[in-house]
């Protein structure tokens, strides 16, 4: 067992290596883990936990999501994932991010052990075993497959979207798709082009989003002052009925919720494939028989192939979840990032938002840097921290939106709201320590 004095990063997507560029200018000594082959986490579709396909593209805007300091090198408004993939390794090149991590490594165990944690990790060499002052774990939220339970068998092939790459997968089948998430429209639309017939099963309505509103990126609109909520939704809501139409005239249910309680849908191509009558909608399933699907209305169809666009599960298969203070559908962390015992374990990127981008997962890992500054160089600055997340009210990261009590919107947060927050507790921290991390 070797002792190695510094944190432990585990994962080299965007959360990992935005933890290791903040630790690195606080200068705290880290050292990082992936078990993939090189940096990128689900952007490099070649890991093989890479949960993208082909035609993968961002959600949001290039200006909205890359990294402050670090702007990409690309003129595209939505790169899809071999720009991203590029745009990472120069990341971790330019910084020198790169040397600190351990690649075809794979953390198996994480747990506290006297003054610090005791990792289990398997290399390509065995198992060995680390010993580090604390953990950060940045293993992504997209990895787990979210399997629903149905009634009945369903005979034919069943795939989840994070086993789906190409469209060809599809060339020729009667396919039903299984949920309507940004993921779900974009395979939806891959498989218009490949498919013999395309149904979509879903079970509640959505606010789709063009990309472009007068002639700019849509989510680059009202990025200085945030409308108070009501208004925000207000606006919205008309303009994109005046932009997109009513979603209902295609058959989708109307929506239980207001704009932004839940995630929107990136995505109005498939609005225009439902128009032209390439895909159409169906209900949620009710019960299974062979190959032959029932839907709650009493209506049927059969279909070759079942692909399950159901989204995904936090999953931290490495440490015990208690330690993660994990009671519901996702651990409750003092602004998604801290366990209320601050056993030494932290949390990067389980944070949703639209429009949070990776600079908001920097800020994260700032606030991190900042509190293990403190740790090391003011211990009582650092108690003093702990002590006000143990006693205070946290803070509300909603800004009053009324989110879908799901698990996957468990851990969404409004992003004004969110950098707020985070903003001011870094800035406290620093304060108190008389440092700038």
């Amino acid at each position: 067992m070797s002792r190695v004095s510094k944190y432990a990063i585990i994962g080299a997507g965007p959360s990992g290596l935005a933890a290791a560029r903040a630790l690195q200018a606080a200068g705290i000594a880290f050292v990082g883990f992936e078990a993939a082959s090189g940096v990128g986490g689900l952007w490099d579709i070649d890991n093989p936990r890479s949960t993208v396909y082909e035609s993968a593209h961002l959600i949001s805007s290039r200006t909205t999501t890359e990294f402050s300091e670090f702007p990409m090198n690309s003129t595209i408004e939505y790169p899809g994932h071999r720009v991203l993939k590029r745009y990472f390794d120069d990341y971790a090149t330019h910084f020198d991010l790169t040397r600190h991590f351990h690649f075809d490594t794979r953390v198996d165990r994480a747990e506290p052990k006297g003054d610090g944690w005791l990792l289990t990790v398997t290399t390509r060499d065995g198992e060995v075993t680390e010993f580090v002052d604390g953990v950060i774990a940045a293993n992504g939220t997209l990895a787990e497959p979210n399997v629903p339970e149905f009634a009945g068998e369903f005979t034919g092939e069943i795939l989840h979207s994070s086993n789906y790459k190409r469209g060809e997968q599809l060339a020729g089948k009667r396919v039903l798709l299984v949920g309507a998430g940004n993921s779900g429209c974009d395979i939806a639309v891959d498989a218009v082009h490949h498919a013999d017939t395309v149904d979509m099963s879903v079970r509640r309505g959505y606010y789709f989003v063009p990309r472009y509103l007068f002639g700019r990126s849509s989510d680059t609109l009202n990025q200085g002052r945030p409308l108070p909520r009501r208004i925000k939704q207000f606006i919205d809501t008309r303009l994109l009925k005046l932009f997109t139409g009513d979603p209902i005239r295609f058959g989708f249910p109307t929506p239980d919720h207001r704009i932004y309680e839940s995630h929107p849908v990136v995505n109005t191509a498939i609005l225009n494939h439902l128009g032209q009558g390439d895909l159409r909608i169906r209900p949620d399933v009710e019960r299974f028989d062979g190959t032959t699907v029932t839907f709650r209305d009493g209506s049927s169809g059969d279909y070759d192939v079942l692909l399950l666009a159901t989204g995904y599960r936090l999953d931290y298969p490495f440490v015990d979840s208690a330690l993660l203070n994990w009671t519901s559908d996702a651990p409750e962390l003092f602004m998604n990032i801290f366990p209320p015992d601050f056993s030494g374990l932290f949390v990067m990127g389980m944070v949703e938002a639209s429009g949070l981008g990776w600079q908001g997962r920097y800020e994260q890992a700032e606030l991190i840097a900042a509190y293990l500054h403190a740790v090391e160089h003011d211990p009582a600055a650092a108690e003093a921290f702990r002590s006000r997340v143990r006693e205070n009210p946290w803070p509300d990261l909603t800004a009053g939106y009324r989110y879908l009590g799901l698990a996957r919107m468990s851990y969404y947060v409004n992003k004004d709201a969110y950098r707020r927050a985070v903003l001011k507790e870094t800035a406290v921290l620093a304060g108190e320590t008389g440092a700038h991390p």
